[in-house]
């Protein structure tokens, strides 16, 4: 589940780091040499200029990838196995016409999913037919452990839905409160954007123009003094329009876009179901296309951004809809990759419930049996996920960590001692590493560029780095791989504010490896592995 939280907390986060605004490259740039926390990837290609190197395949899993984006078309991934469109699975790998890749939540007529229900939601429905009215006294022994799963999930489900239609009915009070006051404040100041400056220069005895100075101060002071009245109402109105959505897709019971699919969601190890639509026409795409241009935009031609990785393909998987992905999809989506000769994949989403949890870790140590890495965003829900679920994640059901898998928390530039994403998830025991996913400047649909922020940028940054890794020493396995980039962090030796909570903590205490990703380090430590001769 895609947790809400209240817009301001949004807003302050939002200000936070739009108080000094980092170069549009500052995720691939230097800490000593740029002054702020990138993972030094000019850097590290500098030191491997001349070199030979191999091109990696990497699978993204995500809402969909225009794949036809001027820095990404040529190097997305084609099945040259495949005939374009003539309707037979020519591979015979079980889908028909995957040039690119493989949508798991399109129909066969053309349709897209676009979005869905929280995992929550779907729980609650499955499970309310069968013990909405019961006590514990009227249940058999047998569906004990289910009941009190029942009871944990109808708990969660009317509380979070009830904090959801809170929240809207708190951000559309204080919206009309900005807009009311900012259309005052135009006129009387004659100024057609109004600033926290604006406002402290007034001092009158009026009634109403003291009463709009003190609410939007009041707002302010839970915002941030450097934006406009204009910029609030613009990001308040986005999370009113998130959260009104919420209630009526995510939360809902009536509504259910999976027979756009037409698969047995009872059938786990279907193969075959969706469609090859890898853009996901129709749909918000906007996800997939950053984190890919993150990993793999083409270098030093002149237009865009520049990716991490300088020798890579994009193998596209649409799986995640704007909602909670589906185990089954997830699960087969890393098989797909795999079976396709995938050697990375990155997966920049997460879910707090996962009913199939079981189906998806075969998938994921199936991954790990044909060397595979996988690379996970840890959510952006400010959370310790050494306690809170994440799914999927390595700690919950597991008994050892699987020597493939990556969890990776947001970074910040640097500025002020701001290192941590404030949305960010953490763990000592549960995240691996940090790397850098505020303010990133990536692709969005259309040849356009955007910048966006949260864990889901910081796991491509860390999959760019281990595909420059796996591009200039091919001879590395997944585990070796995840054993450098640990080894190889910039440690942070800093007291940071813990997401969520504001404490005062050590960033070290934050992940187990301590430190933020760093390509220039991780190549040298692959050198020195090779010069060694270790394999």
């Amino acid at each position: 589940m895609k947790k809400l939280i209240f817009a301001l907390l949004f807003l302050a986060a939002f200000a936070l780091n739009a108080q000094n605004t980092p170069p549009k490259n500052w995720f691939n740039l230097d800490p000593v040499k740029d002054s702020v926390n990138g993972v030094s990837t000019e850097k590290a290609l500098e030191y491997l200029k001349g070199r030979k190197s191999k091109k990696v395949l990497v699978a993204v899993i995500d809402s969909g990838i225009d794949i036809e984006h001027e820095d990404l078309r040529d190097v997305v991934w084609t099945n040259e196995d495949e005939i374009p469109g003539n309707g037979i699975d020519d591979d015979n790998n079980g889908f028909v016409d995957d040039i690119h890749g493989w949508n798991f939540i399109g129909g066969k007529d053309g349709r897209n999913v676009g979005k869905d229900t929280y995992e929550l939601t779907r729980e609650y429905k499955r499970l309310k037919e069968k013990y909405e009215g019961k006590s514990a006294e009227d249940i058999a022994k047998s569906q004990k452990e289910e009941f009190e799963y029942w009871q944990k999930i109808k708990a969660d489900f009317e509380k979070t839905y009830n904090e959801s239609n809170q929240q809207v009915l708190i951000m559309n009070s204080v919206n009309s409160q900005l807009k009311r006051y900012n259309k005052l404040f135009e006129a009387y100041l004659l100024d057609d954007e109004i600033t926290f400056e604006d406002l402290s220069k007034i001092n009158s005895t009026d009634q109403v123009i003291s009463r709009g100075k003190e609410v939007l101060s009041q707002i302010y002071g839970m915002t941030d003094s450097s934006l406009s009245v204009d910029t609030l109402i613009y990001l308040i109105d986005q999370d009113i329009e998130r959260a009104s959505e919420d209630t009526k897709f995510a939360y809902s019971l009536d509504f259910d876009p999976r027979e756009i699919v037409g698969d047995d969601p009872t059938k786990l190890d279907e193969v075959g179901y969706g469609n090859n639509d890898v853009i996901g026409k129709g749909t918000d795409n906007f996800h997939g296309t950053h984190v890919s241009g993150i990993i793999a935009a083409v270098r030093g031609n002149g237009i865009g951004i520049d990716g991490v990785a300088d020798n890579v393909e994009i193998m596209a998987i649409r799986a995640v809809p704007d909602g909670d992905e589906r185990d089954k999809d997830v699960a087969n989506a890393i098989r797909y990759a795999v079976d396709n000769g995938a050697q990375i994949v990155n997966m920049s989403f997460g879910k707090s419930y996962s009913p199939n949890s079981e189906y998806v870790f075969e998938a994921i140590e199936y991954a790990a049996k044909k060397g595979v890495l996988l690379i996970h965003a840890a959510g952006n829900s400010a959370e310790n996920i050494d306690e809170a679920n994440n799914y999927p994640n390595d700690k919950f059901g597991r008994k050892k960590d699987w020597p493939n898998w990556i969890e990776v928390g947001a970074s910040s530039w640097g500025s002020e001692n701001n290192y941590v994403g404030v949305f960010s998830n953490y763990g000592k025991k549960t995240v691996d590493v940090f790397a850098p996913g505020v303010a990133i400047y990536s692709l969005a649909p259309g040849n356009e560029y955007q910048d966006a922020q949260g864990t889901s940028m910081a796991a491509p940054v860390t999959t760019g780095v281990a595909a420059l890794l796996l591009s200039y020493f091919p001879e590395l396995s997944a585990e070796q791989v995840k054993d450098i980039l640990m080894k190889s962090v910039r440690g942070i030796d800093v007291k940071v504010n813990q997401p969520g909570t504001g404490e005062e903590v050590k960033f070290s205490s934050l992940s187990v490896s301590g430190g933020i990703i760093n390509a220039y380090e991780a190549v040298k430590l692959a050198e020195s592995m090779k010069l060694k001769g270790k394999k």
